[in-house]
């Protein structure tokens, strides 16, 4: 029988009703008390490391993470995150980067709704996770939800409420359950040797969503603030001109002082393509910035705080962010 070790973190899977609202107050062993059934499945044990939304979930709770799985990684067959949906796949990103060529299984899931509701998809979710978690085939970090397997650098939430609440960005999705039966669509195969633990982030990494009419100057307000900057901009990606060189020109002073310029779109799939359009094009063959393609924000964001904690030298961070992890980059 396997050995699982589920690290509760919080979220509306742990969460009672209070007069503020929702609120994560059950814990990690509360929470199994649920699925009684998962006791036939494997041997489990359970770690309270916060009691949090996931609204309140940054670097700090990534590495702490980190730190519980590396310290616990050689006595368990795979781990198990219980987790709030908001930030979630931003946590899935940050352990892809984090916790790298892991033959063992490190699944993020949570719910929609409260374990404790008589209507919940937490239930399932939970029980799909440790199924995963103790399958031979299981490997790496993935997110499990509403009975879809995604890798941990390509979900994204697309729903605030649905059950259906994450969606797997320009990928497949790597198995599905079907009444609690693991059906594998793509057999990963696993990594040799020994994980890799990075404990490092820099969080100066700036998401910038392009608006019509933006005032390029935001560029000298960043500067003092943050050594990357991820533009999200229209469509496949370009940027305005609006009848001067102001964003050329701004963004040509943020790369000459080594700053980092990652491009991406904000369409949620089919990436982006700055060949296309003159708007991209030219600034791209001008300037020296990074463009991000089929990557999800998430990636992009937790893949720079990894990069930057690594190396500050402009080649070496192309390099490294080309350089595909987990699949969240197709060249």
């Amino acid at each position: 029988m396997k050995k699982i070790c589920m690290i509760a973190v919080g979220g509306t899977i742990a969460s009672v009703e209070t007069k503020e609202g929702l609120r994560p107050e059950i814990t990690s062993e509360e929470i199994l008390t649920y699925i009684p059934e998962v006791s036939k499945l494997c041997q489990i044990d359970a770690i309270q490391l916060f009691n949090i939304d996931s609204t309140n979930v940054y670097a700090k709770h990534w590495k702490a993470l980190v730190s519980c799985i590396e310290e616990n990684y050689a006595a368990y067959d795979g781990f198990v995150v219980t987790h709030g949906t908001d930030t979630l796949a931003y946590t899935a990103a940050a352990l892809s980067y984090f916790i790298q060529n892991s033959r063992k299984p490190i699944v993020i899931t949570g719910s929609q709704v409260t374990i404790a509701a008589e209507n919940t998809d937490a239930r399932d979710n939970l029980l799909n996770a440790f199924i995963y978690a103790a399958d031979d085939r299981a490997c790496g970090v993935h997110v499990i939800f509403d009975n879809k397997v995604i890798l941990g650098t390509r979900a994204r939430k697309s729903r605030t409420k649905s059950y259906n609440a994450f969606s797997s960005i320009d990928y497949p999705q790597i198995a599905i359950f079907r009444n609690h039966r693991l059906v594998f669509y793509i057999e990963e195969p696993k990594p040799e040797g020994n994980p890799i633990f990075y404990h490092d982030f820099s969080a100066r990494v700036f998401v910038l969503k392009m608006i019509p009419g933006i005032d390029p100057a935001i560029f000298d307000y960043l500067k003092e603030h943050y050594d990357a900057v991820v533009l999200e901009s229209f469509g496949v990606g370009g940027v305005p001109y609006y009848g001067d060189h102001a964003f050329e020109a701004e963004i040509s002073k943020w790369t000459q002082e080594k700053k980092v310029l990652v491009v991406t779109t904000q369409v949620a799939h089919e990436g982006s393509d700055m060949e296309v359009y003159a708007v991209g094009q030219t600034i791209k063959q001008k300037l020296s910035l990074i463009e991000a393609f089929d990557m999800t924000t998430e990636a992009i964001v937790t893949k720079l705080m990894w990069i930057l904690s690594i190396t500050r030298d402009p080649k070496e961070i192309a390099e490294i962010f080309y350089t595909p992890v987990e699949k969240d980059i197709l060249l």
